[in-house]
């Protein structure tokens, strides 16, 4: 009986990395294109990296910033134009650098409270829910009829 293989899967992989400072975060305006508002640092992962790399090599190119041991809090998935967007989220507090912004968008620190108030990018509150629930790990977007998104938290 020959074994029915599941044909390969299309998949982007992202990352983001919520750098903390005491009671802070580093928050990025992103401007300029299809996901805006304020969220954390990061981007695509490049062929031949390892997603630590990743993570690390977009901290640096956003933020101006070296982060050390970033921490794997859980993944955000969801499906768009026959792709699967898989974004690995991460959480450091050790860094060392200079704080500057990009053509991503203005860097800067902020109380925790504060950025929670902000206009903040899709899909943003459930990254915060994961970065501070240990026993939340994952969050996938299923996309609705009326091209909404709804977020399943486990």
């Amino acid at each position: 009986m020959a074994v029915e293989l599941h044909p390969p899967e299309k998949a982007i992989f992202m990352n983001m990395c919520m750098l903390c400072e005491g009671d802070k975060v580093l928050a990025l305006d992103k401007t300029g294109s299809s996901y805006s508002g304020t969220t954390f640092p990061g981007g695509h992962v490049e062929e031949g990296e390892t997603f630590a790399e990743a993570v690390i090599r977009e901290m640096k190119e956003e933020t101006g910033l070296c982060i050390h041991h970033p921490v794997l809090k859980g993944i955000y998935h969801w499906y768009r134009d026959g792709f699967h967007n898989i974004g690995l989220l991460y959480r450091a507090e050790s860094y060392e650098g200079e704080l500057k912004s990009s053509e991503e968008g203005r860097v800067y620190w902020i109380s925790r409270e504060e950025y929670e108030k902000k206009e903040l990018a899709g899909g943003m509150r459930e990254v915060l829910r994961i970065m501070d629930d240990e026993n939340l790990t994952e969050c996938f977007e299923e996309a609705q009829p009326d091209g909404s998104f709804l977020a399943h938290l486990s």
